[in-house]
């Protein structure tokens, strides 16, 4: 690994060299199973044929012009993106963060056009929206926060899924344009309300009696991984506001932000922008990507697999201690343990199986939407292996750190295990 790179990351020892569906090997040969799908982005797996031939021929003919012209492909993106959400107008951007980013503009500029001189958004604990200054101020982890203050102002936090707690703030502050959320949190430790449609169709409510704008980050959720092509379709309702990236292009870096009605018509000439945003090679590949998606059904595919994992663990942590909960929304899966376990990334690394480790104690898997049933089983059997050997060990050491205090009629102080 080269010494010149920023150490912002703390990268598992492993070098990947090729890929095909769900299956990745090493620089060494050695083939890994991927549960992560580079989280959430690679909904394809890889190295996908209709995909590889699609981008193989756009890098032939264009891979960047400028947003001074128009641009085919972001239009026939724009198009198909519109028809299958409802909403009406898009900007194409680079990442998840800068698609929220376009998010907060726009519900700023939605305040002052109103006359709200200050505009404030309500946002969640334990959220996620990036790592620029706007984003994660906005984000509910203090964690990505610490050492950047002072953080961008004008956000008010409130617990996630809880109605009274929104309710409370509309009716204290009359500065409020928006509200922005997950509909299922994925850094945050896969947090799924307990009546997921309820809950958003209760903050869609609010939002129509206050005059407030709906926006929803389904960068992690949407294109296909929940079960639908977005999280918000489990519902009857329909945000102003939202954002995608991830899985939308396949892993060409791509972004973007939706409006619909009010919402729609915001930002004019000049208010906002992006070099990259846009261009003929991501577009192509994320139109590429949603018809593929589409004619393989891979949404329906995603939800069968997903519960067929999930209940792949329930039975394999049926009477194992140490297993809080398992949850999923289609192919966003998380096993809750009652400890911390960050080392369990390292260790399914060692078994040829890739997943990581998010709010300090679950396990997070974002497999690929073209899992088949073996790959399925075969992960559940990996992965089941590897958290009882983690689990076993653990309670070893606290049993015997109890037993030494005991025998040595010690105060009793049981080691926290990271």
């Amino acid at each position: 690994m080269s010494d010149h790179l920023m150490n912002t990351y703390m990268r598992q020892p492993v070098t990947f060299t090729k890929g095909e569906g769900v299956w990745l090997w090493d620089n060494k040969g050695e083939k890994y199973l991927d549960a992560l799908a580079g989280v959430a982005v690679n909904g394809l797996g890889h190295a996908h044929p209709k995909l590889v031939k699609v981008i193989s021929e756009q890098v032939a003919k264009l891979i960047h012009v400028s947003n001074i012209y128009h641009i085919a492909e972001q239009d026939a993106l724009a198009d198909k993106l519109c028809a299958i959400t409802g909403m009406d107008k898009v900007f194409f951007c680079n990442s998840g963060c800068e698609a929220n980013e376009a998010s907060i503009k726009l519900a700023r500029l939605y305040g002052h056009n109103k006359g709200i001189e200050n505009p404030e958004i309500i946002v969640m604990d334990k959220s996620f929206h990036g790592r620029t200054m706007a984003t994660l101020s906005a984000t509910g982890n203090r964690k990505v926060q610490a050492g950047f203050e002072p953080l961008v102002s004008g956000f008010i936090r409130v617990p996630y899924d809880d109605i009274e707690a929104v309710k409370q703030i509309a009716s204290r502050r009359n500065n409020v344009v928006a509200i922005l959320v997950e509909p299922v949190q994925g850094e945050g430790g896969i947090n799924i309300p307990k009546d997921a449609s309820g809950y958003l169709e209760t903050l869609r409510q609010i939002c129509d009696a206050h005059d407030w704008l709906l926006m929803l980050d389904e960068v992690q959720t949407g294109v296909g991984r929940t079960g639908t092509w977005f999280a918000f379709q489990h519902t009857n309702i329909k945000p102003d506001v939202m954002s995608l990236a991830k899985g939308l292009a396949s892993g060409v870096p791509i972004g973007a932000c939706l409006a619909a009605g009010k919402a729609a018509t915001v930002f004019t000439y000049g208010k906002h922008g992006s070099t990259f945003g846009g261009n003929p090679l991501a577009t192509a590949a994320g139109l590429a990507t949603l018809n593929i998606i589409e004619e393989e059904g891979l949404r329906e595919n995603a939800e069968k697999i997903g519960n067929l994992i999930r209940e792949g663990f329930k039975t394999e942590f049926k009477n194992t201690n140490g297993v809080v909960n398992i949850r999923n929304a289609g192919l966003m899966i998380g096993i809750e343990l009652d400890q911390p376990c960050g080392e369990l990334a390292k260790l399914a690394l060692e078994a040829k199986l890739l997943i990581n480790v998010t709010a300090d104690k679950v396990v997070r898997l974002l497999p690929p939407l073209v899992m088949n049933e073996a790959e399925a089983n075969e992960l559940v059997q990996r992965l089941a292996i590897v958290i009882k050997a983690f689990l076993l060990t653990t309670q070893e050491i606290k049993t015997s750190a109890i037993s030494h205090h005991v025998m040595n009629n010690e105060t009793l102080a049981v080691p926290h295990l990271d």
